[in-house]
C-alpha cells in the first residue's frame, strides 16, 4: 500500500504499528490519553517525517487520532526549532538527531543521551542559520 507521500508501508505495517501502541502501553505519547476509539481517541502511529517506509523507532510516535491530526502537517523534522521540544517529542527528536549525524539510533542509546543529542540538534541549527544569513 502507498501513502501520500509515494512512499509504501512495509508489508508487516500492521505488526509494526501493534508493537508500537503496546509499547506504549496503549497511550497516546503526546496527551496521555489511552486508546478509546468511541470517545475520539483512537491510537494511531504517526510517520514524523511523512516517510511510510521509514520504520524506525524515533520515526513512529503513537499518537491519539486528536493528536495525530494536531502535528501532522506541523512537525517537520529537518525543521530549524526556535523553542524548547514539547517533553513528549525529545526523544524523538534525539534519535532523528542521532540518526542524521551518524550516532546510535538506538532508543536505548538515544534515552541515555536525550539532553545532550537535543545539545547537538541545536548546534546544528546554529550553525545552519549563520550559514542562511
Amino acid at each position: 500500500m502507498k501513502s501520500k507521500t509515494g512512499s509504501k508501508y512495509p508489508s508487516d505495517w500492521p505488526v509494526i504499528a501493534q508493537s508500537v501502541k503496546k509499547a506504549a502501553g496503549n497511550k497516546c505519547v503526546r496527551c496521555g490519553h489511552i486508546n478509546d476509539p468511541a470517545s475520539g481517541y483512537a491510537l494511531t502511529v504517526h510517520h514524523l517525517d511523512m516517510d511510510t517506509a521509514n520504520c524506525r523507532w524515533w520515526n513512529i510516535p503513537p499518537l491519539c487520532q486528536r493528536c495525530h491530526l494536531h502535528v501532522q502537517a506541523k512537525i517537520v523534522m529537518r525543521r530549524i526549532w526556535f523553542l524548547p521540544h514539547s517533553e513528549w517529542f525529545q526523544p524523538y527528536v534525539a534519535g532523528y538527531t542521532a540518526h542524521r549525524v551518524g550516532l546510535n539510533d538506538e532508543r536505548s542509546f538515544v534515552m541515555a543521551n536525550v539532553q545532550a543529542l537535543l545539545e547537538i540538534a541545536s548546534g546544528i541549527h546554529a550553525v545552519l542559520e549563520g550559514s542562511l544569513q
